[in-house]
């Protein structure tokens, strides 16, 4: 029999509840024994949500970016536009 290799997927408040679990005390071992999952990924997941913050865990591979990295990516969008039409005027 082949079994095959399927990756488990968690939603972000199903992670939060393990961080916080860690935070009163339990080591990464109980938690994942309580929870169901490897002590490695709750340790995995406090080190994200103390490095990243909010913005940690947004779900489908995608990071969540904040309003100052939203803004920067806008204002390169629109310098890319205004020198591409200033470069088509030029000619």
């Amino acid at each position: 029999m082949v079994m095959k290799n399927t990756r488990s997927k968690y939603d972000k408040e199903f992670k939060l509840m393990a961080v916080e679990l860690l935070n009163t005390g339990m080591t990464s071992t109980d938690v994942g024994r309580e929870l169901g999952i490897g002590h490695d990924s709750a340790q995995k997941w406090k080190h994200q949500l103390s490095s990243e913050g909010i913005t940690s865990f947004p779900g489908n591979g995608k990071r969540s970016l904040t309003v100052e990295q939203r803004e920067i990516i806008e204002l390169k969008r629109k310098l890319r536009d205004s020198e591409l039409e200033r470069d088509i005027l030029k000619k």
